[in-house]
């Protein structure tokens, strides 16, 4: 399992619209309670452009991980497999933290998954745990009540900064035991400790995914 997003060009464009969001709204005497809620409306122009360029982004991002699977592929190949070329049981490669023109309920919606991906029915997921869980790969059971949607992971139960606060080096090394992977505090953050236990996760979501495979890491790159 492999990850990347946009590579940072996806935070610069949505930046851009942001401000111009935000000039639009100061232009029309919008008195916002947060600047950040500035918004576009639909078939504007600057709606238009701001739609165009996270598409592109999103496309990017998929296409970056399509290059990193294939490299990778080809080293396992080379160094296991003698040479040989190997056929994948299973490819999956889907978005999450993205944004998507979808039907639901009989209207045409804009739908913003965040920590979320898509499970219409066949849909094929992945869902990470942390650097000393297991992790999962799912299809979707098209739940309509979650705008046939399921998570992304196990999510935070401590942010970035209390993680750093509340665990030490010695915690880090205790609970990632078995998983070949960095043990320093540049990486403290993402301790399994600052998780939502995967299992309990997994069972809060069984009505919205099935389970296809559970993978557990012997090796975990972070970088």
């Amino acid at each position: 399992m492999l990850h990347s997003g946009s590579r940072n060009i996806g935070n610069n464009l949505a930046q851009c619209h942001i401000n111009t969001a935000k000039e639009l709204a100061k232009m029309a005497g919008n008195n916002l309670p947060d600047p950040d809620l500035a918004s576009f409306i639909a078939g504007t122009p600057e709606f238009q452009a701001y739609w165009h360029d996270l598409q592109w982004a999103q496309d990017y991002a998929r296409f970056n991980r399509d290059v990193m699977m294939a490299r990778f592929k080809r080293i396992i190949e080379k160094h296991l497999a003698g040479g040989k070329a190997t056929k994948p049981l299973l490819q999956v490669n889907c978005h999450h933290n993205y944004a998507e023109k979808e039907v639901h309920f009989g209207e045409d919606v804009y739908v913003t998954r965040k920590g979320a991906v898509r499970a219409q029915a066949e849909d094929y997921g992945i869902i990470p745990g942390s650097m000393g869980a297991k992790s999962f790969i799912v299809k979707g059971k098209g739940n309509v009540h979650s705008f046939c949607s399921c998570s992304h992971g196990a999510g935070r139960l401590l942010s970035r900064n209390k993680a750093k606060n509340v665990y030490t080096l010695d915690d880090l090394i205790e609970q990632t035991k078995g998983v070949e992977c960095r043990k320093d505090k540049g990486v403290l953050d993402e301790i399994p400790g600052a998780y939502k236990p995967i299992d309990e996760v997994m069972a809060n979501q069984s009505d919205l995914v099935e389970v296809v495979a559970t993978l557990k890491q012997v090796v975990c790159v972070k970088g």
